[in-house]
C-alpha cells in the first residue's frame, strides 16, 4: 500500500528559515498572518491531505468517473471528502475576506496545493479550477458578478471550469467557432462544442460556474476577436438549468478520478466578463494561475512518489552492499545501500526540496505583486513572477514524471504492478506536462515573450539578486563548494541568453529550437540559487548549535549532491543551445 506523509518540518524550513514569510506581515492586508498562525493552518490542512484525501487516492484511480444521460459521478468517497474539504473553508484560503474568504497569503495557498496533489491529484482537480474561475471573476467581473458567484465559489456550494480548448484546436485560440449572440437583456446565447474541460460536471457541488472563450458576431479575426462570458450550469435565479450540457467524458491514462468534459452548449444564457474581444487577457489570469497550480501538482506528485521509493528502498531486500555486508541480521541487505538506487532517491529529494523553495519564493513574490503597499515592489514582483512560471510549470511537470518514473524503477517489478501505488504516480503526473500550454509552448514563451519583454526587464528581475548573491559571497570558504558551480551556470546562462536574443532577432527558429534546452538550463540555475540558500541557512543552524543538526546536515549534503550531480546537466543543455538550430531543421518532411 502507498504511504504519504506531509513534508511539514521541510515545508516549515523553507517557509520561516530560507524564505522568511514572516516579512508578509509588513503588508497591511497580512498582518494578521504570523508564521504561528500560518502553521497552525498548514498543519490543519496536513491532516486533511493524509486522513481524508489521501486514502481515496487509489479507489479513486480504480473506480474512476461514471457518466450516463448527462450525468457524472465521481468515485465513491469523493463527495464526502469535498463536503469535508468546503467545511473546512479550504476553497477559500486565499480568497477576499470581502466575499467570504480567509485573506491569507496566496503563499499559504500555494503549499495547500502542493499536499493536496501529493494526497489526490484527481480531487485537487476540482478546487483548483474553481480557484482559477474566482480569479478571473475578482479581477473581472463585475459588482453584480462579484456578488452572485464569490461567495458560492469560496464556500465551495458552486465550483468553476475554464473552458477553453475545442475538437479542432488547442493551444491557437484564435481558432475557435464557438459563437455568442447578444440579447436585449444584456445576456448572451453561446452555442458550440468545448472539449477537455477538467471538472466541467460532476456530483460535487450544487451549481458549476464555467467560464467560456466565444466570439461575437462583430469580432475580428484571431485572438483579438475572443470575448469571455460566464455561464452557469444553473441560472442563479431560480436556479433553472441552463443548456450547457456533458456529452461525454474522457476515458484517460491518468487522472481518473477527475471528470475530463465534453461540453456542448446550444444558447446556453452567458454574461460577457471584462472588455468585448478582450477575453483572452482575462482568461490568461486564469491560466497563469493555473500553471502555477500545475507546477505544484508536478512537485506533489514528486514528493509522494519519492516518499513510496524511500519507503520500498528501506525495506526491500536484495543482494549484499558493495562494500561488505550492512544487515547481516538479514539475508540480504536492503537495496537503498546500493549505488544507483541512492542515485535514484537523491535525485527526487533535490529536485523535491529545490522545487519547493522555488515554487514558494514565486508564491511569496506573488503576493508582493498583488498587495505590496510600494508600487515599485509591486511592479519588481510581479515581473519576476511572469518570468519564473513558465520555468516552474514546465520544468517541475518534467520532473514530476521523471520522479514517478525513478520510484517505479526503485520498485523494480512491484513498480509495475497497481497495487504498489506509484505506476499511479507516473500515469497521473504524465498530463501536467500537457495541459495547461504543453511544455513546449512555455518555453517558446519563455523565449519569445518573457526574454526580449521591456528590454530584458523580466531576466533583469532574476540576475541581478543572483549576480549580487554570488558576488557577495563568493568569499565565503563555508559556501565555495555551492557557489563556485552556481557562479559558472550562471555565467553559461547568461551567455545563452545573449546568444538566443541575438541570433533569434535574424532567425526566429534560432531561438524556438534552443527554447526548451534555455528553459532547463534556467531551471536547474534557479534551483541552485534556492540550494544555495538553503545550505546556507543550514550550515548558520549548525554553528548556533541547533538541536536539529541531522535535519541540517541533510540538507547541506543534498545540497552537495545538486551541485555535483544535477547542476551540471545545465552544461549540456548549453551545449544544445549552441549548437544552433541547423540540426533540428534541416531534415526535409519526407526525410523523417
Amino acid at each position: 500500500m502507498p504511504v504519504y506523509t506531509a513534508p511539514m518540518e521541510d515545508i516549515k524550513f523553507v517557509l520561516h528559515d530560507v524564505l522568511n514569510i514572516a516579512e508578509l506581515t509588513k503588508i497591511e492586508k497580512f498582518e494578521e498572518a504570523t508564521p504561528d498562525l500560518i502553521d497552525q493552518i498548514l498543519e490543519e490542512g496536513a491532516k486533511l491531505c493524509e486522513s481524508v484525501l489521501f486514502p481515496i487516492n487509489q479507489s479513486g484511480d480504480a473506480e474512476g468517473c461514471t457518466f450516463k444521460e448527462g450525468d457524472v459521478t465521481t468515485p465513491k468517497g469523493f463527495k464526502e471528502a469535498y463536503d469535508a474539504f468546503t467545511q473546512g473553508g479550504w476553497c477559500g484560503v486565499s480568497a477576499d475576506p470581502e466575499y467570504g474568504g480567509m485573506g491569507l497569503p496566496m503563499t499559504v495557498n500555494t503549499v495547500m496545493q502542493e499536499m493536496i496533489c501529493s494526497a489526490n491529484f484527481s480531487f485537487g482537480m476540482y478546487p483548483g479550477l474553481s480557484q482559477g474561475a474566482y480569479e478571473a471573476l475578482h479581477h473581472y467581473g463585475t459588482d453584480e458578478q462579484k456578488q452572485t458567484y464569490l461567495p458560492k465559489l469560496i464556500t465551495g456550494e458552486w465550483s468553476g471550469t475554464m473552458c477553453l480548448t475545442e475538437p479542432h484546436c488547442g493551444t491557437d485560440l484564435g481558432l475557435i467557432r464557438t459563437k455568442a449572440v447578444p440579447n436585449e437583456d444584456d445576456s448572451y446565447n453561446i452555442t458550440g462544442t468545448k472539449i477537455f474541460i477538467s471538472a466541467g460536471e460532476h456530483d460535487l457541488s450544487e451549481n458549476i460556474i464555467h467560464l467560456v472563450l466565444a466570439k461575437l458576431p462583430d469580432a475580428p479575426e484571431g485572438v483579438k476577436g475572443i470575448s469571455l462570458f460566464v455561464v452557469p450550469k444553473f441560472l442563479p435565479e431560480g436556479m433553472i438549468r441552463n443548456p450547457i450540457h456533458c456529452g461525454s467524458i474522457e476515458h484517460k491514462m491518468g487522472i481518473k478520478a477527475s471528470s475530463t468534459c465534453v461540453m456542448n452548449l446550444e444558447n446556453a444564457k452567458g454574461w460577457l466578463v471584462g472588455e468585448k474581444h478582450k477575453g483572452l487577457k482575462a482568461m490568461f489570469t486564469m491560466m497563469n494561475a493555473a500553471r502555477l497550480g500545475v507546477a505544484m501538482q508536478g512537485l506533489g506528485i514528486a514528493e509522494v512518489a519519492y516518499q513510496n521509493g524511500l519507503a520500498y528502498a528501506k525495506d526491500r531486500l536484495q543482494m549484499r552492499a558493495l562494500d561488505g555486508v550492512k544487515a547481516p541480521d538479514k539475508p540480504a541487505d536492503p537495496i537503498i545501500v546500493h549505488p544507483d538506487v541512492r542515485r535514484m532517491l537523491l535525485t527526487s529529494k533535490a529536485f523535491c526540496e529545490g522545487a519547493r523553495a522555488l515554487s514558494y519564493w514565486v508564491g511569496k513574490n506573488l503576493d508582493i505583486s498583488l498587495h505590496h503597499q510600494d508600487e515599485d515592489e509591486r511592479q519588481k514582483a510581479d515581473d519576476l513572477v511572469a518570468l519564473l512560471t513558465p520555468i516552474v510549470k514546465a520544468y517541475q511537470t518534467d520532473m514530476g514524471f521523471e520522479v514517478s518514473s525513478l520510484a517505479m524503477q526503485i520498485h523494480g517489478g512491484h513498480g509495475y504492478i497497481w497495487e504498489y501505488g506509484v505506476e499511479q504516480y507516473a500515469r497521473d503526473a504524465r498530463i501536467a506536462m500537457i495541459y495547461e500550454g504543453t511544455n513546449g509552448i512555455q518555453a517558446l514563451d519563455l523565449v519569445g515573450r518573457k526574454m526580449g519583454a521591456h528590454m530584458g526587464r523580466y531576466l533583469r528581475r532574476f540576475f541581478h539578486p543572483v549576480n549580487e548573491y554570488i558576488e557577495k559571497n563568493m568569499a565565503n570558504p563555508d559556501l565555495q563548494e555551492f557557489i563556485l558551480p552556481l557562479a559558472k551556470s550562471f555565467a553559461k546562462l547568461q551567455q545563452s541568453t545573449a546568444i538566443i536574443a541575438q541570433k533569434g532577432l535574424k532567425d526566429p527558429t534560432e531561438a524556438g529550437a534552443a527554447s526548451v534546452d534555455y528553459l532547463r538550463m534556467f531551471a536547474l540555475v534557479s534551483l541552485g540559487f534556492m540550494w544555495v540558500q538553503m545550505a546556507e541557512v543550514a550550515l548558520k543552524k549548525i554553528a548556533e548549535g541547533s538541536n536539529n543538526k541531522k535535519f541540517y546536515e541533510a540538507k547541506i549534503k543534498t545540497a552537495r549532491f545538486f551541485f555535483s550531480r544535477m547542476l551540471p546537466e545545465a552544461d549540456w543543455h548549453f551545449k544544445a543551445i549552441m549548437a544552433g538550430a541547423d540540426s533540428l531543421m534541416s531534415h526535409g518532411e519526407d526525410e523523417f
